[in-house]
């Protein structure tokens, strides 16, 4: 806090370098790439099909019933309370994972699993409220970064432990409940933010700052404007302020200005259609990853042969990570052709998927979730670019948590149809088979989008050429061509 008070120049170092540490220490966890084997081990001795229909149904349904609430305190308490209850749920799922036994204590792993997932929005959010808008671009590039290697560093360690040291996947698991443990620590030394984006926002009559690589926009979020202040300056939670009357309408005008300002953003067509693509891609890759494992282990046995989880959990996030980074260096109209790549590269999301039911090869399915992966981490990077363009922060931050809270909610609904026990329970090799259909449905939407905005633009185009050459013609005629954005 220090830091922030006497070294304005430099304010951003310490919550930056803090922030980074703990995202490097919560996602270095090289057991995750072996989860379903250490599973299906002596250690736990489960079988695929209650791994598969009984205990990862709960992440997604703990997940979805934490995201909102979560969602709401984040901004509430100011992000770091919500920080350090991640870490503190990184260390009961690892501690349950290490020494817990049977169905319901792995059902109660999901559960505090599904709360690390939902208190990953206080991660990126923190940085809107310790930085000034000058450094978010570059120190939100420095937490993805951070991440990123972390996970791809904990991928190639844990491959290279079990393949050539002999490393048990018992003794992987204790590496990342040192490193989660580590990163419990570093949050509890994050600085205390003055300030959040919604209910302790600050009075300012400048204009909003745009996210990382947004273009400001016109709009002008009304949160910018004077709110009262929910908590004591020491940053905790003051009950009768909490209960009193003038508090109660803060929050009622914070919802109220939530929805006026998701009806205005989602009035846009073009940002309705790509957090559309956004939600119901982002619930189909979600479902694909929760439920890979099994199936490498459905086609290879984990017990009976050699697997390189590890390797391709690695190189799958590389080449995902090249594939986003490529796309800031390409010149595209993503307005004129952004749908039609959406339907391309889904559909080849569906056929990898589809590759990988057909296939009895563990190494094509292996590239098939390279192939997956990598279209997905490329498109994602354009829609999520698409979606923000032009939003201010505060906007930038509900419009992807309602995204994400959709995508969730339809990653819901296919657990409880195609997985889940009390659905249709099927197997995961079918499982994928559906996903991969699903993709193709996707696919097939955008595509036909996509040929629709090429062959209106040409369209106008032509009638625009006919006006140029006929300029007697009425100002009815010429209002009929006005190019309007899909």
């Amino acid at each position: 806090m220090g830091c922030c008070q006497t070294s304005p120049g430099r304010s951003w170092l310490l919550p930056t370098v803090m922030l980074c540490l703990f995202g490097f220490f919560s996602m270095m966890r090289p057991s995750e790439p072996f989860l379903v084997p250490y599973l299906t081990g002596p250690d736990k001795n489960m079988s695929l099909p209650v791994i598969t229909n009984e205990i990862f149904p709960v992440w997604t349904y703990s997940y979805l019933a934490m995201l909102f609430p979560v969602f709401v305190l984040t901004d509430y308490v100011r992000y770091k309370p919500v920080i350090v209850l991640q870490g503190i749920s990184f260390i009961v799922t690892w501690l349950l994972l290490l020494f817990g036994q049977g169905v319901r204590t792995m059902q109660v792993v999901e559960f505090f699993y599904g709360m690390v997932t939902a208190t990953e929005v206080a991660y990126y959010a923190y940085i809107y409220s310790v930085v000034s808008p000058e450094h978010y671009q570059r120190v939100s590039g420095y937490c993805r970064s951070v991440t990123l290697v972390a996970y791809t560093a904990a991928s190639v360690l844990a491959q290279v432990l079990v393949s050539l040291a002999g490393v048990s996947y018992f003794h992987l698991n204790v590496i990342t409940m040192a490193s989660v443990s580590l990163a419990f620590l570093v949050s509890l030394f994050l600085p205390m933010p003055k300030k959040s984006m919604f209910f302790h926002a600050k009075s300012s009559k400048a204009a909003p700052q745009s996210p990382p690589g947004n273009v400001a926009g016109s709009e002008q979020p009304q949160q910018q404007q004077h709110q009262p202040e929910l908590f004591s300056v020491s940053g905790t939670l003051d009950v009768d302020q909490l209960s009193s009357p003038k508090t109660k309408r803060v929050v009622w005008r914070v919802f109220m200005q939530w929805f006026q300002d998701l009806k205005e953003c989602y009035s846009s067509k073009h940002l309705l259609y790509w957090s559309l693509w956004w939600a119901f891609s982002t619930a189909g890759y979600n479902q694909v990853l929760n439920y890979v494992q099994i199936l490498w282990d459905y086609k290879a046995p984990s017990q009976s042969s050699t697997i390189y989880n590890g390797a391709v959990e690695a190189l799958s996030t590389f080449g995902g990570a090249v594939a986003a980074f490529a796309v800031g260096h390409v010149n595209v109209n993503w307005d004129l052709l952004g749908e039609l790549a959406l339907g391309v590269f889904s559909a080849a999301d569906a056929g990898s998927l589809l590759l990988m039911y057909f296939t009895a090869s563990i190494w094509v399915c292996y590239a098939g979730f390279l192939i997956f992966k990598s279209s997905y981490m490329l498109l994602i990077t354009i829609a999520t670019f698409q979606i923000a363009l032009n939003l201010s922060v505060e906007r930038y931050a509900l419009v992807f948590g309602i995204n994400t809270f959709v995508a969730l909610g339809i990653q819901t609904l296919m657990t409880v149809i195609v997985v889940d026990e009390r659905g249709l329970r099927l197997p995961v090799s079918t499982q994928f088979l559906t996903y991969g259909s699903y993709f193709s449905v996707i696919a097939g939407i955008f595509l036909l989008r996509g040929i629709y905005i090429i062959y209106s633009a040409k369209s106008r185009k032509k009638k625009c050429g006919a006006v140029e050459q006929n300029p007697d013609e009425s100002t009815d005629s010429t209002n009929d061509i006005i190019v309007t954005r899909l």
